[in-house]
């Protein structure tokens, strides 16, 4: 499988445990600010970093879930910012995937660009870089979010969660596919 195809798997996996919990929880993340999500993200990141650490979980859940729910918890920070959040949930289930598959799509069109110019420097890298990438991305997020979103010459927030969603899938085919 090429990168494209890896990609397309993995998130494929990520979509389908996003819609099993739209469907048992409906959008409830629909209240979330985008800060709030921003800061789930970092949750996600910390435990993977922790692990990475450690050598040993005591939760039975490891880093390959986290990774895919930093993909996932960065596609509702897409969403959040383009619909702004809610009061109440106010989507249903085919809105929400809808969105979310308009989003997987705008972040593998932006890897496979990047793919391109950096020559799959990616493979290269040890998942623990990308748990270190993302929480840097992490730190700038919270900077631009207490910056109210004006920059001075950075990429705004959606590029962001794109990176650190870009990164966990480059996690994720690493760990379900080997060097």
């Amino acid at each position: 499988m090429d990168t494209k195809e890896q990609f397309e798997q993995v998130m494929k996996e990520c979509r389908d445990l996003f819609a099993k919990k739209l469907h048992d929880y409906g959008a409830a993340w629909r209240i979330m600010r985008p800060s709030s999500v921003t800061d789930q993200i970092y949750i996600k990141a910390n435990r993977i970093r922790s692990i990475e650490v450690k050598g040993v979980a005591m939760v039975d859940e490891g880093i390959y879930s986290e990774f895919m729910a930093i993909v996932n918890y960065g596609i509702v920070g897409l969403i959040q910012l383009e619909l702004g959040y809610a009061d109440q949930e106010d989507l249903i289930p085919d809105e929400a995937l809808a969105l979310y598959d308009k989003y997987a799509g705008a972040t593998l069109d932006l890897m496979l660009k990047k793919n391109h110019d950096y020559d799959e420097a990616w493979r290269g890298m040890r998942v623990s870089s990308y748990t270190d990438l993302i929480l840097m991305k992490l730190y700038r997020t919270k900077q631009i979010e207490s910056l109210n979103g004006k920059t001075l010459v950075s990429e705004g927030i959606d590029a962001n969660y794109m990176d650190m969603i870009n990164y966990s899938v480059f996690g994720l085919i690493k760990l379900k596919y080997g060097e």
